[in-house]
């Protein structure tokens, strides 16, 4: 089935739709009309348009999920004792490797940052916050624990400094960035926040 040559032509049909249009405005008309098929043919694929909007993404964007998951993970796992010298290495490395992923797969996150509402991947960048806010949770709780005086931080202001952190790494595929540039731009988004976590937590 992954093969047909039909499943290629709707997924690249439904691909075009979206990017031109988003989920929400997307027409399965136009899509079937594209793909030279029929609207019969489409639902022996997909049972809904929402359905091949997961299909065109849901692989890369559980990879960079995962990846970035396992970062935080990493960095857990070090003795507390590390982990204040080491915070700025695995995030970055990670943030590399996120840039270099989302270029490999550009169309997938144009469709997910740009093209998504209405669809379940609509809070991908909530989702990262998330992930991000627990991670700052625990190094905070990680340095209390060693005597650190880490400030108190307000909660909305937490969440404004991570969430916008990830609008301004996707800022690069709202606005097709080329990717030499997307590269300079993260490694100054980087330094970035991280003398402005510095300052925030006073560590």
């Amino acid at each position: 089935m992954h093969d047909s040559p039909t499943l290629q032509r709707i997924l690249e049909a439904g691909k075009q739709e979206f990017l031109k249009n988003g989920f929400r405005a997307a027409s399965l008309r136009q899509i079937v009309k594209e793909a030279g098929v029929t609207t019969g043919a489409f639902y022996g694929y997909f049972p809904s348009k929402e359905s091949l909007f997961t299909a065109l993404v849901r692989t890369p964007a559980q990879t960079l999920l995962t990846r970035f998951t396992a970062a935080q993970k990493q960095f857990a796992a070090l003795p507390h004792e590390e982990q204040l010298g080491q915070m700025g290495k695995i995030s970055g490395e990670c943030m590399d490797w996120m840039v270099l992923y989302i270029y490999a797969h550009f169309d997938v996150f144009k469709l997910i940052i740009c093209c998504a509402d209405g669809t379940t991947y609509a809070h991908y960048l909530e989702t990262m916050t998330e992930i991000e806010t627990e991670s700052t949770h625990r190094f905070i709780q990680v340095q209390r624990s060693l005597g650190k005086p880490v400030k108190e931080i307000n909660c909305a202001l937490e969440h404004i400094l991570i969430s916008g952190m990830f609008s301004a790494l996707f800022e690069m595929v709202r606005h097709d960035m080329p990717q030499a540039q997307a590269v300079r731009f993260v490694k100054e988004l980087k330094a970035f926040y991280s003398a402005g976590w510095k300052e925030v937590m006073g560590y």
